[in-house]
């Protein structure tokens, strides 16, 4: 270029794509064009940007089950073919673009069986999103993700302060609580005959939320023992229940069996486990099964389910599960 199309120039407040230009540097025409050109490209991609967000809903995750799932990269786009549940079944197929809005955050393969392919996990790394397979039991079996972690890193940090915090905790845990006790007289009102141990069961469960309601307690170990006392006469108000059998006659049962029990075992004296008795048996499948189906959704929606907020976490278990599980077990049973 030559001497004549130099000068010296002003910084003006448009060139805010570069840094403060010093007064006495000289720059060329083509400087100032190309800064013009940068602040309206900034300008177009803000309101694109903006555009795009206004645009855009929360990513759900999507949940492939069934055999024969297979993933695919055909002509640039994920093609997912999800599995055969039942039959007569059609084969159900589902097509992403890169970028499009309704992208999942992740993707969810529950159990079953099929494919994926190596250039799907490089599709899936550039659009940010994870794929995590489950076993039948909620449990993570592998990981593919770009930052290697399954989990959703807010949601994560959100259960790390909750716990962190007393207060929160401990509000978090009264809410889950209250629910709990709630449904436990929505279900004793629905399905367990009335007399004293009923009547008993129903005094403690009113006077328990009246306490919740007056007075917040200073642990969670505390709020714990008031539930525990809670579910004790929940229980008992069970206990005595007659059971109508069939074909008793041609296989008959213990007398024991003739009667809902207590929520003990004989082969578990501290616990439930191994239950001895067919409600107990029931009532255990059913608290797995919702297990299971809390630890999935849990999963899918990007929480860590070893980090509990009430309940305390070791070798892995299921912690947050179990803060799930607390409002709906009462409710869960009397539904199935």
């Amino acid at each position: 270029m030559g001497s004549s199309r130099r000068k010296t120039i002003q910084p003006r407040s448009r060139l805010r794509c570069a840094e403060p230009v010093p007064s006495d540097i000289e720059l060329e025409e083509d400087d100032l064009d190309w800064a013009e050109r940068c602040n309206l490209w900034a300008k177009r991609a803000q309101k694109t940007g903006s555009r795009r967000a206004a645009r855009e809903r929360p990513r759900q995750p999507l949940i492939l089950s069934g055999h024969g799932v297979t993933l695919r990269v055909e002509n640039g786009t994920l093609t997912i073919r999800n599995g055969f549940t039942h039959y007569p079944q059609k084969q159900e197929v589902i097509r992403f673009f890169k970028g499009e809005l309704s992208i999942p955050e992740r993707i969810i393969v529950l159990d079953g069986s099929g494919t994926v392919s190596f250039d799907v996990l490089s599709w899936l790394a550039e659009q940010r999103i994870d794929l995590i397979r489950i076993d039948w039991r909620g449990d993570v079996i592998c990981v593919a993700s770009k930052s290697g972690y399954s989990a959703n890193p807010f949601r994560v940090q959100w259960q790390r302060e909750m716990r962190a915090d007393e207060n929160k905790r401990i509000e978090f845990s009264i809410s889950k609580i209250t629910q709990k006790i709630e449904n436990s007289i929505t279900t004793l009102e629905k399905s367990v005959r009335k007399n004293d141990t009923w009547n008993r069961a129903m005094e403690i469960a009113y006077a328990t939320l009246t306490k919740l309601d007056a007075r917040q307690p200073k642990s969670v170990v505390e709020l714990r023992a008031l539930e525990a006392n809670a579910a004790a006469a929940y229980f008992r108000a069970w206990k005595g229940m007659p059971i109508k059998w069939r074909g008793i006659s041609r296989r008959p049962i213990p007398d024991a069996w003739k009667e809902i029990s207590q929520r003990t075992s004989l082969f578990h004296k501290a616990g439930n486990r191994n239950a001895s008795h067919p409600v107990n048996s029931i009532l255990n499948y059913a608290y797995s099964v919702l297990q299971s189906q809390l630890q999935i959704d849990a999963i899918a929606e990007g929480y860590d389910p070893t980090i509990g907020v009430m309940h305390e976490g070791n070798s892995g278990s299921a912690a947050f599960v179990f803060d799930l599980m607390e409002p709906l077990g009462r409710w869960w049973i009397a539904r199935c």
